[in-house]
């Protein structure tokens, strides 16, 4: 049974992850237990996509390809019950204190 979601433009993280995952789930992509690797490689697939559409100048394309990257990975954020807002709000932080390029030099 197809589900009619309505999506609210000021969601938040852990909202989007929620969308994400039920459209996914609907779809039929979480069936059975799913491949964490295989789905992974899917997220690093639409950044590989995106990076074509950056080359060929198409800025549609390429918009379209990173916000199927943020959709794949709040999917599988979503499945794996992350909460990926509070993870990236305590990696900012821990960011934060780190020394200039992480003290490497290019």
């Amino acid at each position: 049974m197809t589900q009619q979601l309505t999506v609210d433009k000021n969601l938040t993280i852990k909202q989007w992850c929620e969308v994400c995952h039920s459209v996914a789930k609907e779809k039929g992509f979480w069936e059975k237990e799913r491949n964490i690797g295989e789905a992974l490689m899917l997220i690093v697939t639409e950044i590989g996509e995106a990076m074509e559409g950056y080359r060929h100048q198409d800025q549609d394309n390429f918009r379209e390809e990173l916000a199927d990257t943020f959709i794949r990975l709040f999917d599988l954020c979503g499945g794996l019950d992350i909460d990926i807002e509070a993870e990236i709000i305590k990696k900012a932080e821990k960011n934060k204190s780190r020394p200039y390029k992480h003290g490497k030099i290019c």
